[in-house]
């Protein structure tokens, strides 16, 4: 019977399924990843933004003012400054993501009940939380002018035609590197460090299993060629093909797309060049460890999901649980993304880039000579 026939095929596949626990295994756990990052990482509200302050007043005023924005939860005062340039070193490093200029007249003129001006500064290259701080600071700007106004209106019968007219506080915003806010220029530049990820690490990490399901490993191992020259000759043509892929996205995104390029492109194709050390590197350690071409892409599915989501790319890291914020640590494409997105919209120099280089450098050292180990010892 036909019924037969399929149980018993059914069956057989079971057997080799089961056979093949680790991408059973693998398999399995894909699902719970996928829930646990979509679950807590998928998070586009605007919370903990680090903000550095130079509070020129230094009045009980301006200290009710830093308190407003302490306690809505979207901002967290990570630096407090003396000085405009130190603000905006703070921003172009990345370390701060907002910035908050209270002049030195701010408690004077609040105490009046005269109108007065506060500038709020947002880093526009991260589109995640750009539009998110625009609309939170000119709430707490607007909540912090209501409340005022209640106490006046509290200690007097009646307020005059002047107070009602204008708002106590103007939190004047400024967008710096992307004033318009456009989302292609911060996504196009992304998907640079996103396309060199998968391009290298997927494809690279099939390359060297394809070798011993074809059978002609053997081949090459018997031949002079040395365990690292058939490492580097496998590699380099997806080396290759990703530097054309950057090529491509560039050339695309500022001739079609407009997006400009402030920085230098030599710096952003030679830190594209360690980043891809540490990709491909990635790609052959799971090559060493696969044993067939579904295990190594699953292997390969396995990475970059966390990656893409831990990076920063479609979500705020600040945002995210701090388990999954220590995480991102361990994420290299995260410091990539802080990388290509000030070299191409603030025109950052390497000095400014060095705290993402240094991590990539020791990402690229710790999975090229684990790979190479690896790869010795399977071909051995």
């Amino acid at each position: 019977m036909s019924i037969t026939r399929i149980i018993a095929i059914t069956r057989k596949e079971f057997i080799q399924i089961t056979r093949d626990r680790r991408t059973l295994i693998m398999t399995l756990l894909m699902p719970i990843i996928q829930m646990i990052l979509l679950g807590y990482a998928a998070n586009s509200d605007v919370k903990n933004v680090p903000l550095a302050v130079l509070d020129q007043s230094r009045s009980s005023q301006s200290r009710a003012l830093l308190d407003a924005f302490r306690t809505t939860g979207y901002f967290v005062i990570n630096f407090e400054v003396t000085s405009e340039p130190d603000l905006q070193r703070l921003i172009d490093e990345g370390q701060a993501k907002t910035g908050l200029i209270i002049p030195p007249d701010y408690g004077q003129k609040v105490s009046r009940g005269q109108s007065v001006s506060v500038a709020f500064i947002i880093d526009g290259t991260d589109s995640s939380i750009s539009a998110g701080s625009l609309a939170a600071a000119r709430l707490i700007g607007q909540t912090q002018s209501a409340g005022m106004q209640v106490q006046r209106l509290s200690r007097q019968a009646s307020i005059s035609s002047s107070m009602s007219s204008a708002s106590a506080i103007d939190v004047r915003t400024q967008v710096w590197y992307n004033p318009d806010m456009i989302t292609t220029f911060i996504m196009i530049p992304a998907m640079i460090g996103l396309i060199l990820q998968m391009v290298t690490s997927t494809l690279s990490a099939s390359a060297i299993v394809r070798e011993y399901e074809n059978g002609t490993i053997e081949q090459l191992i018997v031949t002079p060629v040395r365990s690292w020259e058939l490492m580097v000759g496998k590699l380099l043509p997806y080396t290759l093909i990703a530097f054309a892929d950057v090529l491509e996205i560039l050339v695309l995104g500022t001739l079609w797309f407009g997006v400009p390029i402030r920085g230098s492109i030599g710096l952003l194709l030679g830190l594209a060049a360690l980043f891809l050390v540490t990709s491909l590197s990635m790609g052959l350690l799971i090559s060493t460890v696969a044993r067939t071409q579904r295990e190594a892409q699953t292997l390969g599915m396995i990475i970059q999901l966390p990656s893409m989501f831990l990076s920063g790319f479609f979500f705020p890291i600040a945002a995210m649980p701090q388990v999954l914020q220590w995480v991102s640590v361990l994420v290299p494409l995260k410091y990539f993304m802080v990388i290509i997105k000030a070299i191409v919209l603030k025109g950052a120099g390497l000095q400014l880039l060095m705290p993402e280089v240094v991590a990539l450098v020791i990402f690229a050292l710790v999975t090229m000579v684990a790979a190479a180990l690896r790869f010795r010892k399977r071909l051995d």
